[in-house]
């Protein structure tokens, strides 16, 4: 494409001033613009500072473009295969983003529904296993995870919203659960053992007095019982304070004389010798 081509009419000296006027004021428009848009997104709740700056971007490079292709209509430019090869460059470039713009507009939404927050505890199952870790970053392309034991995982935005999703804070607490076996006898009443879990339970460090602990017996025989002891705790403190709650358990069922046996594993229903715990 020749210089006759794209200007077959000729270009005049006013022609050109106009031009060049035109470029200057859509490039301080674009400038105010974008200023514009990044105050706006600070003010509006749930936007990120990285989805400000890629909408503040967008926003000056469309109104540049836009200056730029008024100041050739004024060079009276044959524009058709400037548009024709913009068209082009387009579909290329959406193949080429595809991805990114899908974990942008997931991204737009997270922001916009926070279904998470940053500090949060999740849960999603994107791998083999679910991934559990605690929110540490949200931007326009993933989610930033950092799990217990050290790993940092980048979550797609797009497929955290296609997966299911669990916010294990957003109530502010949560349940945890240990398991207690114990032997009865006749001076050892399954009722007794109950009261004394509970009381021990209510006592761990952490464990949250709004919710109740509780204790369910799951299993009973003539020698042998399985209680489920459920407490409620911070999100985050789910191992620390199950600890405790163990300890405490075994102390206190120690000092009664009581033979016992104390986990964090959900309790079945067998049917062992008596004799057993």
């Amino acid at each position: 494409m020749s210089f006759t081509d794209l200007f077959p009419g000729g270009v005049t000296p006013w022609q050109v001033v106009f031009a060049i006027l035109s470029v200057l004021t859509g490039w301080l428009v674009s400038r105010f613009a974008r200023s514009g848009v990044r105050k706006l997104a600070v003010k509006t709740p749930g936007i990120s500072d990285s989805v400000a700056q890629l909408a503040a971007r967008l926003t000056q490079y469309v109104i540049l473009l836009g200056g730029i292709g008024i100041g050739l209509a004024f060079l009276g430019a044959n524009v058709q295969p400037l548009l024709a090869m913009t068209a082009v460059a387009v579909v290329v470039l959406i193949l080429v983003l595809r991805g990114v713009a899908d974990n942008f507009a997931a991204g737009v939404l997270l922001q916009s529904r926070r279904p998470i927050q940053i500090g949060e505890q999740l849960t999603i199952g994107v791998l083999d296993e679910p991934v559990e870790g605690i929110v540490r970053e949200l931007n326009g392309r993933s989610v930033v995870v950092e799990t217990s034991d050290g790993r940092t995982i980048h979550v797609p935005n797009a497929t955290l919203l296609s997966e299911v999703l669990v916010n294990d804070s957003r109530y502010g607490a949560r349940r945890s659960e240990v398991v207690v076996r114990a032997r009865l006898s006749d001076e050892i009443q399954l009722q007794s053992i109950s009261d004394l879990i509970v009381e021990a339970t209510r006592s761990a460090a952490g464990v949250h007095t709004r919710e109740p602990p509780t204790a369910t017996i799951v299993y009973a025989s003539t020698t042998r019982s399985i209680i489920e002891v459920r407490f409620w705790h911070h999100p985050l403190q789910a191992n620390a304070v199950s600890s405790d709650v163990v300890r405490r358990i075994s102390q206190i069922l120690a000092e009664s004389g009581i033979t016992y046996a104390v986990t964090g594993q959900s309790a079945t229903k067998p049917l062992p010798a008596p004799e057993e715990i």
